[in-house]
């Protein structure tokens, strides 16, 4: 078993473009949600740049204001076309054909919105598609295997209309919403399989691309190689201080004393930061939450220490910010994990 291009990443937590949290946001409105977070005059900024976790939290106000269902999670991943993801969905969309847009979007993964890795094998056997979401935090792990997986199948609807799966299959358990994964993928998966894997006729890898353009993606790929290089570059400073957040147990030092640490000025950490699209409280409350919820897991420390861990003076504002975070609170989110 050989894969057909190694994925440029292998965890979902690199920067990403706005446009899959404005889609979140739209898909949200129409069903007369309004979801917490940047505000959307914001994220239509050209160069604004997200950090995963920041979609993540959006993800999460997502399934607690609009729902969790896989049906919400299939109708979502189809809204996501080949035009939602810029000049890397043009790229494409250009190329000769369906192996030439498989190896270009494996090497440029870090230009997409998926939280689960996709990795492409052929062999003798044939294509498969295994989606790996071992990464991904339990309480979206489900819905972000369908979102993701019915957003690669209609994204490559959009590359090659006649496409079609030759089988589907999900590790979790079964599913009531029969109607809605046939609408998604044109068939009905088998659950409690080993893996997330969907299976194609690997004759379609050779079959020219309608609207290929071999000058055209040439083009978008350095365009491609440009935008990566500057989104690593911005997510540097952001990673710093997470880093140093993180060896101060979440306690709130202060922006100054973070830059401090940095060798740099408190006004140019700031717009270090915002260039990233970020900003230090949204970086502080991601390193709480990553931290409480590993201390909520242990079952060991309650509610009230957790707090104090962090450095919050009062429990009440902790478990305010904790459903700010989540949507539930400490102790909920405990008992669920136990």
């Amino acid at each position: 078993m050989a894969e057909l291009a190694v994925p440029a990443i292998r965890d979902w937590d690199y920067p990403r473009g706005t446009a899959s949290v404005l889609l979140m946001h739209r898909f949200a409105e129409e069903r007369g949600v309004s979801l917490p977070g940047v505000p959307v005059e914001e994220l239509r900024a050209p160069d604004r740049q997200l950090d995963a976790r920041q979609e993540l939290a959006v993800v999460r106000a997502l399934l607690s204001t609009v729902g969790s269902g896989d049906d919400v999670a299939l109708s979502l991943g189809c809204r996501y076309r080949v035009t939602t993801f810029g000049i890397f969905g043009f790229a494409c969309i250009s190329s000769p054909t369906m192996r030439d847009a498989m190896v270009f979007a494996l090497r440029y993964l870090d230009l997409s919105f998926t939280f689960c890795v996709p990795h492409v094998e052929l062999d003798s056997a044939g294509l498969r598609l295994v989606l790996d979401d071992s990464r991904v935090p339990d309480d979206v792990a489900r819905f972000l295997a369908l979102r993701d997986l019915s957003a690669i199948c209609t994204v490559m609807r959009d590359l090659l209309p006649e496409i079609s799966w030759e089988s589907l299959e999900f590790r979790f358990p079964s599913s009531s919403f029969a109607d809605a994964y046939r609408t998604a993928f044109g068939l009905a998966p088998v659950f409690g399989a080993a893996e997330h894997r969907a299976t194609l006729d690997p004759e379609l890898l050779d079959l020219p691309l309608p609207q290929a353009n071999e000058q055209t993606v040439a083009l978008c790929a350095a365009q491609c190689d440009a935008l990566v290089a500057r989104r690593r570059r911005r997510s540097g400073v952001p990673q710093l201080v997470r880093e140093r957040l993180v060896r101060l147990g979440g306690a709130d030092a202060g922006m100054a004393e973070i830059a401090r640490q940095l060798t740099l000025s408190t006004r140019t950490l700031r717009r270090r930061l915002t260039e990233a699209g970020t900003g230090y409280r949204q970086l502080l409350d991601e390193v709480r939450q990553t931290l409480a919820e590993e201390m909520l897991d242990t079952g060991v420390l309650s509610v009230d220490d957790v707090a104090l861990r962090l450095g919050y003076a009062e429990a009440s504002s902790f478990i305010y910010a904790f459903k700010r975070w989540t949507g539930t609170t400490p102790a909920a989110y405990a008992r669920r994990n136990r």
